[in-house]
């Protein structure tokens, strides 16, 4: 059986997504614990990758070798990178690179090896059903997130953004570390720890892919400020909400 399936880093997010499921089972395999069940009447698998590109690519592989997954969207939070890309703004991506992959001087910086390119690109229908999934949610942030979040981080007006999305093995916190990186990649929207790895298992084994990503931060010397409560407050409960109406127009 083909199922669908959804990837979050953190405990919180994923525990948001099981909480909407039915009927899910734990499967465990390769040291991972699989959730496999129903999310708004589609079959779903369910899982939490970990932080980091190594154990997001195998995470990725395993559900598609071992479960059948026809299709991944991965979801979690992103720091923000491009100008206007605001706290509580919601990035979709359609390109993906790894900023901190440098095999120069014998490829160019940031190009993968035998590959001939240094970005690897969502499905685009996938990414359109996202990012439309994530504009309803953002309409009608009050239902699903209550009006005293929304007003204590001032999430009214907030955007959806579509485009590239940048992912590296350290947490970008400092305001030194993300100028360079919009300097480096002025393209990029968002930086974060999965997404590009991902995305080239995806590429490698012919799976649709789409990744979408609450801004927590704007990856700068406050970046490490109410994390804890946006997660549970926001980033989680958004996750939910548009994984479940993304689900929903499959």
């Amino acid at each position: 059986m083909s199922r669908i399936a959804i990837m979050a880093a953190m405990p919180e997010e994923l525990q948001a997504l099981l909480d909407c499921m039915p009927d899910e089972h734990r499967v465990r395999h390769a040291g991972r614990e699989f959730w496999l069940g129903h999310l708004v009447g589609q079959d779903v698998v369910v899982v939490l990758s970990r932080i980091g590109k190594v154990a997001a690519a195998t995470t990725a592989a395993l559900l598609v070798e071992r479960f059948a997954a026809r299709e991944i969207v991965f979801t979690g939070v992103a720091g923000g990178l491009a100008e206007g890309v605001a706290v509580g703004d919601v990035v979709v991506g359609r390109q993906f690179l790894q900023h901190d992959f440098d095999a120069s001087p014998i490829f160019p910086r940031h190009e993968i090896p035998y590959y001939g390119r240094s970005t690897f690109d969502a499905d685009d229908r996938v990414a359109s059903r996202l990012a439309r999934a994530a504009h309803e949610v953002l309409q009608a942030a009050a239902e699903h997130l209550g009006a005293p979040a929304v007003q204590a981080y001032r999430l009214a007006g907030r955007r959806c953004h579509e485009g590239l999305i940048v992912s590296g093995d350290r947490f970008v916190s400092t305001t030194a570390e993300s100028a360079a990186l919009r300097a480096e990649l002025p393209q990029a929207l968002a930086v974060e720890m999965e997404g590009a790895a991902v995305a080239q298992v995806c590429h490698d084994l012919g799976v649709p892919f789409g990744v979408i990503r609450t801004i927590s931060d704007r990856a700068d010397d406050a970046a490490h400020v109410d994390f804890p409560a946006f997660l549970r407050d926001v980033a989680s409960r958004f996750s939910a909400a548009v994984v479940s109406r993304y689900l929903s127009a499959v």
